[in-house]
This record gives C-alpha cells, sequence and structure tokens, in this order.
C-alpha cells in the first residue's frame, strides 16, 4: 500500500523576516509569507489530499488553509508534535545580535543536535517529538489509506526529512527548508522502520522546557493519531 506525503514549512513570518527567535511565539504571515504560501497551493492544486496534519500555531495554520484551498472537504488535524522548536528565553530575540554577542554559543544553539538554550529544547528533544508522529501515521493510515499534507516548521520538518531522504545527522543539521515549496515522499505502509525511535525516550528531560499555556501538548482531541507527548 503505498501513500504520499506532502510536507513543506509554513511561508515567511514578521519574525522570520525580522530575523527574531520565534519558535513558540506565534507571528502571523508576511505579504511575502502569503505568497510563499501561494506558491505551494499551486504545486500542490492537482494532487490528491486526503489528510492534512499541522501544528496549532497560526503560521502553520495559515499556511495550510492556503494551500487546501483547491481542495474541499480536506480533515485537519492539530498535532503539537509537530510545533516548532522552543527557544526558551531566546524567543523574541534578534538572531543577528546573539550571533554578534556570542558566536559560538549561537552556533551551538542553532545547528547544535542536543544542545538546549535555557528553558527550551534541543534540536534531539524536537526530533524526539516528531518521528514518533510518523510512526503513528503509517500505523493509522495502514487503516485509512489516503494522501497526507503536513505543515510543518522548519525544525520539525527536519527530522521527517531525515527520515524519508535517509538523510545522516550532519546532513540533516545543515538543511535549509525552503518556505514556498512542497516535499513529496512516497509512505509503503507496512514498510517504515525507523530504528533510532524511542517513544517518550526524553520525558525526564521534558520539565526543563516552560509551557506556556497556549501550547497544546494534549493536542487537538480529534487528533486520529492519539497519541501525545
Amino acid at each position: 500500500m503505498i501513500c504520499n506525503l506532502f510536507v513543506f514549512r509554513h511561508a515567511e513570518t514578521t519574525d522570520n523576516s525580522n530575523q527574531i527567535f520565534s519558535g513558540w511565539r506565534d507571528p502571523d504571515l508576511t505579504q511575502k509569507g502569503l505568497l510563499q504560501a501561494q506558491e505551494i497551493a499551486q504545486q500542490l492544486e492537482h494532487e490528491k489530499i486526503d489528510y492534512a496534519f499541522t501544528s496549532h500555531l497560526l503560521r502553520a495554520k495559515r499556511t495550510l488553509e492556503i494551500v487546501l484551498k483547491p481542495h474541499l472537504n480536506v480533515p485537519v488535524f492539530v498535532d503539537d508534535r509537530l510545533i516548532e522548536r522552543c527557544y526558551g528565553t531566546l524567543q523574541g530575540k534578534s538572531k543577528i545580535e546573539i550571533a554578534a554577542e556570542k558566536p559560538e554559543w549561537f552556533a551551538k544553539v542553532h545547528r547544535g543536535y542536543d544542545f538546549a538554550p535555557p528553558e527550551g529544547e534541543s534540536l534531539k528533544m524536537v526530533e524526539s517529538r516528531t518521528l514518533p508522529f510518523v510512526v503513528h501515521l503509517e500505523r493509522w493510515l495502514r487503516q485509512n489509506p489516503g494522501n497526507v499534507a503536513i505543515s510543518c516548521h522548519g525544525n520539525s520538518m527536519r527530522p521527517i526529512r531525515r527520515v524519508f531522504e535517509h538523510l545522516s545527522l550532519k546532513q540533516m543539521l545543515e538543511l535549509e527548508n525552503p518556505q514556498d515549496q512542497a516535499m513529496e515522499y512516497v509512505l509503503h505502509v507496512h514498510r517504515v522502520n525507523i530504528d533510532y525511535v524511542e517513544e517518550h525516550r526524553l520525558e525526564t528531560d521534558w520539565p526543563s522546557v516552560v509551557v506556556p499555556s497556549s501550547v497544546k501538548l494534549a493536542t487537538d482531541p480529534q487528533n486520529p493519531l492519539k497519541h501525545y507527548y
């Protein structure tokens, strides 16, 4: 059984434009972002999309809404395992200023794997919640086959690409995800094998992350995958 996954990063936001650490902040799309989302919509206009998943953040939801305009009655499910990496105390601060003040530290935050900023997540922690989403999606599609659109964030998209593009850890860390293009992957149901996925392996690390009430760690109760943090 084969299902197609259309995976894309949200379009440009005001934080992206201003080089701000966004994380779990909730900025809107810019005018450029609206055009980028339309580019993705045109790319997928003639594809069949049966289901869609997004985080609860406005930028991911608005991008998905634009992408799905040509498609009728596609059920959309919120799953915050897809949410952007939490940057903790860096959220709202200038990337340019931090890079100038602490270049080595910034490099570890920006492209390190297991380095978490204060009150934030490491990319390893993001991977530990994103990969189980892929596994649970494959299990669900066994009973509910169809094509899936996934509206991601820059860092939650990295582990997904690592799986389907067979990337090394180094290659994943070097990725720059476009904001105007969908990646299309063929999911061979019953053949997903992610050896390094260990569900809830980082549970003990999560208390160090400051979680605002707006973040739906329990995600959408309508989510058919029914697996959360």
